[in-house]
This record gives structure tokens, sequence and C-alpha cells, in this order.
């Protein structure tokens, strides 16, 4: 059994920074992504980290501005969100996924999630 526990969230000013952390207990053999969901909008993909953290993908609209990383000895994986705009508010969930070699980025293959945490950028 795995669970998840994000936290990290809050309000920010646009162009401001935030880190948003997920612990996870439980097995660490799964690659972890970030997904966030803004209200009357479907889930979408944020990032993702291989098993190792030697891999990463990222969503076109994060690139350059938001960095994933994971402590596989702390059980712990973040994300860096740096220069927030308002279109970065949503709620952030942290997710597992069993899969062994691709990094996916739809939210209906990953096998674990957090509870979310609520990311809200003031313009």
């Amino acid at each position: 059994q795995v669970q998840l526990v994000e936290s990290g969230g809050g309000l920010v000013q646009a162009g401001g920074s935030l880190r948003l952390s997920c612990v996870v207990s439980g097995p660490t053999r799964y690659a972890m992504g970030w997904f966030r969901q803004a209200p009357g909008k479907e889930r979408e993909f944020v990032a993702a980290i291989s098993r190792s953290g030697g891999r990463t993908n990222y969503a076109d609209s994060v690139k350059g501005r938001f960095t994933i990383s994971r402590d596989n000895a702390k059980n712990t994986q973040v994300l860096q969100m740096n220069s927030l705009k308002a279109e970065d508010t949503a709620v952030y969930y942290c997710a597992a996924d069993a899969e062994p070699v691709f990094l996916r980025d739809q939210w209906r293959e990953y096998d674990y999630w957090g509870q979310g945490t609520q990311v809200t950028v003031s313009s």
C-alpha cells in the first residue's frame, strides 16, 4: 500500500515561487508525477520523474519554470515552482506510477494519488 501526502501549497503573487513536497509511505519503486486541476477543467499533467530521478518530463506550459526532483532516501519528491502565473492556479496532486520504463503524462495511468494541495497565484 502506498500513501502520498502533499504539502507546500498556498497563496503567492504572480512572479513568485512555491515549493511543493510529497512524502511517500511505502515502496519507492514508482515513477512519480505531479498533476493539477483547475475549477471546471480536466486534470492535467505537470511533470514526472523516473524511479532513480535520472529522467524527467515536463508539460510545455511549465518548462523552464518548474523543476521536479526526488530523494529516495527520504521518500520525498519535490516540485519547485518559479515565475508563477495566474494560470498556474489549481489543486496540485502528487501521483505514483508503477510503469517501470516510460514517464507517462496521462493521469488515468497513475496508480496512487495524494489528497491535493491548493496553489493560488494572484495577478
